[in-house]
């Protein structure tokens, strides 16, 4: 039985009972109803600030864990960033230097990809956008630079090749050794105006004579195909001709013996003959040219490989004098 109430009525001098309408009572028990509600809601957002549940502390872990991955992350982008740009200025130092060759412009090396926003999808990750399009930005400039440098290096390798094989090619030694014209070195005739042994006049003499016995073993000064082989009873007698490719080719006159054949392939230092005095000339040697892009040049300036800077100096030297040509 619901408890009756029941207040003192002054103009009456009686108590009267209280009749409460069931509008107020309603009103009444909403009221009661929000205040819990209320309440219950500021005590649990203050529950669940200062005491989160199981699942919130779990993801809370994963959060700082993320955050510390996202920070090693970046600074291993950083790092490879700073590394890739050390390669770079590197590479750019060996087109350079080694190849005269420009290297990769840096405007392109450090521009974007330009355009719309790339990162368009990634908007309605809200708060992470920023520093997600960051590091997206970061690895996908990384990925570019990458691709232009190993187009960069696939370019060094094959120029490096060519190099080697040019390297290879050049008529860098004397076509006999050193020590079998040493003692004979004052006897040498260079290249210029030289007289003529037999004719007695002064004549252009395009090569340089390398005294030495008969039968001494000549060899080819540089990686080449045999172009041409000659033999005749006067001028330059037997004689082998080497094209060494990229406008190189030599020539070994009054030679006693050959040994190689017309588009043999031979290698630098590779013996092709032996020391003579066939065709026009006065004593056993070996008459060498060198000629670049079909114009003699003076094969002295080529001769570096194999002998000391004082023994090139000499060498130089002895085949500046005016003296009588061999042939």
């Amino acid at each position: 039985m619901p408890k009756e109430k029941f207040v003192y009525n002054k103009h009456t001098l009686r108590f009267e009972k209280v009749h409460i309408s069931l509008k107020a009572r309603l009103i009444k028990v909403f009221g009661f109803i929000s205040a819990v509600v209320v309440a219950s809601v500021l005590f649990l957002s203050f529950a669940f600030s200062y005491f989160p549940s199981p699942k919130e502390k779990m993801l809370l872990r994963e959060i700082d864990q993320m955050s510390e991955k996202y920070e090693h992350l970046n600074k291993q982008i950083a790092l490879m960033d700073k590394v890739l740009n050390n390669i770079q200025d590197r590479d750019a130092n060996v087109h350079r230097m080694m190849f005269g060759m420009d290297p990769i412009d840096k405007n392109q090396w450090e521009g974007g990809t330009g355009g719309h926003d790339k990162f368009a999808g990634l908007t309605r990750l809200g708060n992470s956008y920023e520093i997600l399009a960051s590091t997206e930005d970061k690895v996908q400039k990384l990925e570019r630079q990458l691709v232009m440098q190993s187009k960069s290096l696939d370019t060094i390798m094959n120029l490096a090749v060519k190099k080697e094989n040019l390297y290879s090619a050049l008529p860098i030694i004397t076509p006999i050794s050193a020590d079998k014209y040493r003692q004979r070195l004052s006897s040498l005739s260079g290249f210029g105006y030289r007289l003529h042994p037999i004719l007695k006049v002064r004549r252009m003499h395009t090569g340089v004579d390398f005294p030495a016995p008969r039968g001494t073993s000549i060899q080819v000064t540089g990686d080449g195909r045999i172009a041409k082989i000659e033999s005749h009873s006067s001028g330059y007698g037997k004689n082998v001709i080497v094209d060494h490719g990229y406008g190189y080719q030599t020539m070994y006159a009054h030679m006693e013996s050959i040994n190689v054949s017309v588009g043999q392939k031979v290698k630098r230092g590779q013996k092709i003959g032996t020391v003579g005095e066939t065709g026009r000339a006065t004593a056993p040697h070996v008459h060498y040219e060198v000629l670049v892009r079909g114009q003699r040049v003076n094969p002295i300036q080529f001769c570096l490989e194999g002998i000391s800077s004082t023994e090139y100096k000499e060498l130089v030297e002895m085949s500046q004098n005016a003296n009588i040509s061999y042939d």
